[in-house]
């Protein structure tokens, strides 16, 4: 099937992106494309009402040149969402700006209520993430959301006038380029602890997944700090609020203009990072939330998996983790007949070492090993030579929404080693738990073991399970095969090394 695109315009408060995706029914999508204004056309609202004059310039030149390019690139605007924002809400000029806007191009412009913003932050949040029972919040120029949820559905909503720009303009635009004053900073928290108080906000505690340019930047900063890999982006990383604390400090101490030179801070959120930064503390303060967990997806992504997943209500992916994996192996076109054999094969010895008292890591491991073995071929996507190391390469750089950063680099690992090499961290050490070492390298080899077991590609393995031998030294192997085992055993024979290295145990070819 040919794959389709679909553009979605999201004109924000502080800047106007247009995103296009690519997508196949029912089996894969990415993003394709992206173009980005910081547009600031929410400049002013908090002090006069309304949209000034030059915000108003630069989103009709942008919204213009998104038309263009929508053009540009062959998409129907039948295949086009657009939709306006805080800023645009609830300036007293706003449709007047729609209504110039929609004057200068073909697709009409959708302005979200305050509910409807807060839905479509929701479903991108819980569609990249294993959230169940807690909070979204979604942070833009102009307003937050905060979403209560229950059982992965929105239980309550709520959209207040927080937003970065507003609150900058509020509270910081008299420091002018000058380090921002203790003072000043209280007084915004201040004013955001109680505004969500006062709107009956409770301090009902759990998991908090948070949306927004500001907090992917935030939390790009505190990666950086901290020394973590670089390939590695910051989907599932988690900001506790002592440490936002840090960065706040950090940030304030800087005249707006450097902000920017702090690594993860973009020069278009400068002047508006501290502020977006003290109403998410100011959340969690109020919610009783200890660490906010980012994710890379946002309303965009909203608004697509709508179209992504109709018929859908709430068009919510039932298993997220399973999603993210298959998305990427279909994208780069794997043989996923493989990969499932791979996979099974991998499992079944997990299991039934399990069994036999010869633990291959916790309980955790056998999902992150399944991910590994689905995905482990996808390097083939760039060649054939070094795939394994082009595939820990795609892992790393794609994310795998749902997983945290060290569940990434650990499937990321065992995929880099089904082929060659001596399992170990290469460069992503600092993301992994005391054991995960030891964990990664038993996983690895079974990888390894079931991917030779399967290496004529014609399922004549059925099945492979590893006994523990009655001398407490000796592992067996034992195959169920449906032809010719020769080239299998021979195969598995290969790994023995490096099961003995792993498990400690002799490996016995039965």
């Amino acid at each position: 099937m040919e794959p389709r695109r679909t553009i979605v315009q999201d004109l924000g408060s502080n800047s106007f992106r247009m995103v296009i995706y690519e997508w196949v029914p029912g089996e894969w999508w990415r993003r394709q494309d992206e173009l980005h204004e910081t547009v600031r056309i929410g400049a002013g609202l908090d002090a006069t009402g309304g949209l000034g004059e030059d915000g108003i310039e630069r989103g009709l030149r942008t919204v213009e040149l998104f038309d263009h390019a929508r053009r540009a690139f062959g998409i129907d605007s039948a295949d086009t969402i657009a939709v306006a924002t805080s800023a645009i809400r609830d300036a007293r000029n706003g449709q007047d700006f729609i209504a110039k806007a929609e004057a200068l191009g073909s697709v009409p412009i959708r302005v979200l209520s305050t509910a409807e913003e807060a839905r479509y932050g929701m479903i991108a949040a819980v569609n990249s993430t294993t959230l169940v029972d807690g909070w979204t919040l979604d942070i833009g120029g102009g307003s937050v959301q905060l979403c209560r949820v229950e059982g992965r559905r929105s239980a309550r909503a709520g959209s207040w006038p927080l937003g970065a720009v507003r609150m900058t303009e509020h509270f910081f635009s008299e420091a002018g380029d000058e380090p921002t004053k203790p003072d000043d900073l209280k007084a915004l928290r201040r004013h955001a602890v109680k505004t969500l108080e006062d709107a009956g906000i409770s301090d009902e505690g759990g998991r908090m997944i948070t949306v927004g340019g500001a907090v992917r930047n935030l939390a790009a900063a505190a990666r950086i700090e901290d020394g973590m890999p670089s390939s590695v982006g910051v989907q599932g990383y988690e900001l506790t609020g002592d440490r936002l604390d840090l960065l706040i400090g950090r940030i304030a101490e800087l005249p707006p203009s450097k902000r920017g030179t702090i690594p993860g801070i973009k020069s278009g959120r400068r002047e508006i990072i501290l502020a977006a930064a003290v109403v998410v503390r100011a959340a969690l303060a109020v919610t009783g939330v200890k660490s906010i967990e980012v994710t890379e997806e946002g309303l965009r992504e909203g608004l697509f998996f709508e179209r992504y997943l109709a018929p859908a209500d709430p068009p919510l992916f039932p298993d997220v983790r399973g999603a993210s994996v298959r998305n990427l192996v279909l994208q780069h076109r794997t043989d996923v007949v493989h990969a499932n054999r791979v996979a099974d094969l991998a499992l079944g010895m997990y299991d039934s070492l399990l069994e036999s008292g010869v633990k291959a890591g916790k309980g955790e491991m056998r999902e992150l090993l399944w991910a590994a073995a689905m995905l482990h071929d996808i390097g083939k996507a760039i060649d054939y030579d070094d795939h394994h190391l082009h595939s820990r390469y795609i892992i790393l750089g794609a994310g795998l929404p749902g997983y945290s950063p060290r569940e990434l680099a650990l499937i990321a690992l065992m995929a880099r080693f089904h082929r060659k090499g001596n399992p170990e961290p290469n460069g992503l050490g600092s993301l992994l738990n005391e054991g995960d070492r030891e964990r990664m390298r038993r996983c690895a080899t079974l990888l390894r073991m079931a991917e030779y077991l399967e290496r004529g590609r014609d399922g004549a393995v059925k099945s492979a399970v590893l006994v523990s031998e009655t001398d407490g030294d000796s592992v067996r192997l034992e195959l169920q095969v449906d032809g010719d085992p020769t080239l299998a055993k021979w195969g598995a024979q290969q790994q023995s090394s490096l099961f003995a290295d792993a498990f400690g145990r002799k490996l016995i070819v039965g």
